[in-house]
């Protein structure tokens, strides 16, 4: 059972059941001990009136005893069996209720037990010894035995019921519980970069309000570090594009200078190249840097992706042809998805530039738009480059990491590892994901992003 709900419930549950079915044990086991114990008192008793009948005087004979007991005690000799034995361990009376059966001769005074006889079944026993008598006077079972298996009836029955009855008792229970834990989740969910001042609310001395006083703490180290990231985030924009602008204002300044000079002209073209690619790597360094901290926020609005892509596909179409290569919208199904349009164009537009990168001259880039399943919508780019051996194909989305298909190089602006990491950033800030995969059809690769159609 995954909900911690339910595993409290049938926990309780089982901790009530089991509590019910010991009680009733032990009511079992102390209902027939009590049954013994009220058996062996009136035993006591009838033994003592017998007694007193009999008197001390051992030479009664076997028809004065019986005459004396069945004139005095006659209704008690058909509720017990009785057995009286002489001085001289000559049996003088037995109940008639006895039938054949004889009762142990050999008996310790005040004893009692229990013991199975022919044709009487279980009989409770109590040993006695008056003067120069020995009686022994004993009661059937059988009632009692009827009586415990009515218990036993009955005790399944209650335990059927208590079962039934606990588990709606610890499902109640276990929702009041939880309810604090309920709303420190919900608190908690609801603490994310556009919204980290909110914390949750502390009532109390218990472990619960330890709990949220120690994630209020986790929070506000986390706000800390938010902080510390856009402070970066910001100082470094400015401590390094500043003095790169200040470099590149200083280089085209000798243009005029270095314009006699074809060869310093050529490595003061490669000077600025490089600025200009370097400004590249922190602009999207700073894009993960927010988009992993959370500080990145997205403008989402509704989008009909059907004629957005048509005139992405312009765009794209452009880039292709400048390579050399077709570009195909392949299938572009009508739908809608809650995204951020720039974002959304920034990703594709890396895919569609990696693809065109490794596309031999001649070959096909082609953009899929489709419903998935779930409530997922699916981007899907296909090349007829070489693709990715299977072990670089996890690796592919890391920052810093390139591979050459002896065609990149020859791009203006050369890569430098950090745009499929973007597209993986973007597609994580919409709560998607993207994977890539040898194309099974034929040479290529295939890159596929997935978004949820609602994202919250």
């Amino acid at each position: 059972m995954s909900s911690f709900t339910a595993r409290l419930t049938l926990r309780l549950a089982l901790l009530v059941t089991t509590t019910t079915v010991a009680v009733l044990l032990v009511g079992g086991l102390l209902l027939d001990r009590q049954i013994d114990t009220g058996m062996d008192l009136l035993h006591e008793v009838e033994a003592k009136e017998l007694g007193e009948l009999l008197g001390l005087a051992g030479g009664l004979p076997p028809e004065e005893v019986a005459q004396r007991i069945r004139h005095d005690a006659d209704s008690d000799a058909a509720l017990f069996f009785i057995q009286v034995a002489g001085p001289d361990e000559r049996i003088v009376f037995r109940s008639e209720n006895l039938g054949e059966t004889l009762l142990p001769l050999d008996v310790q005074a005040d004893t009692h037990w229990t013991v199975r006889l022919p044709f009487l079944g279980r009989v409770r026993l109590s040993g006695y010894r008056h003067g120069p008598w020995r009686i022994v006077i004993g009661s059937a079972l059988s009632f009692s035995e009827r009586l415990l298996r009515d218990y036993v009836k009955i005790s399944l029955g209650l335990v059927a019921g208590v079962a039934l009855f606990s588990v709606g008792l610890g499902y109640l229970f276990s929702r009041d519980t939880l309810r604090p834990i309920r709303a420190i989740e919900a608190t908690a969910r609801r603490i994310r970069a556009d919204n980290l001042g909110e914390r949750i609310p502390v009532a109390g001395h218990d472990e619960l309000a330890s709990l949220a006083a120690l994630l209020n703490e986790t929070f506000d180290r986390l706000q800390a570090s938010f902080e510390q990231v856009r402070r970066f985030s910001a100082d470094a924009s400015h401590e390094l594009k500043t003095p790169l602008a200040l470099v590149r204002l200083n280089a085209e300044k000798l243009r005029p200078c270095l314009a006699h000079d074809e060869e310093a002209g050529a490595a003061l073209e490669d000077i600025l190249e490089e600025i200009a690619l370097l400004n590249q790597v922190i602009d999207r360094l700073l894009f993960i840097a927010k988009s992993e901290s959370g500080a990145l926020a997205l403008a989402r609005r509704p989008l009909r992706l059907a004629p957005w892509l048509e005139a992405f596909a312009e765009d794209a179409r452009a880039l292709a042809e400048d390579r050399g290569v077709r570009f195909a919208l392949a299938d572009n199904q009508p739908g809608e998805v809650q995204a951020d349009p720039d974002l959304l164009r920034q990703l594709l537009l890396n895919l569609v530039t990696n693809a065109v990168a490794v596309s031999p001259p001649g070959g096909t880039v082609a953009l899929e738009s489709r419903a998935g399943s779930a409530g997922r919508w699916l981007f899907s780019i296909t090349d007829e480059g070489p693709g990715l051996p299977p072990e670089q194909l996890t690796r592919v989305f890391e920052r810093f990491v390139r591979h050459n298909h002896g065609q990149a190089d020859t791009l203006p602006g050369r890569g430098h590892g950090l745009g499929l990491a973007i597209c993986m950033a973007i597609a994580e800030l919409h709560g998607g994901t993207i994977q890539a995969e040898n194309r099974a059809e034929g040479r290529g690769l295939r890159l596929e992003v997935c978004l949820p159609v609602q994202t919250a």
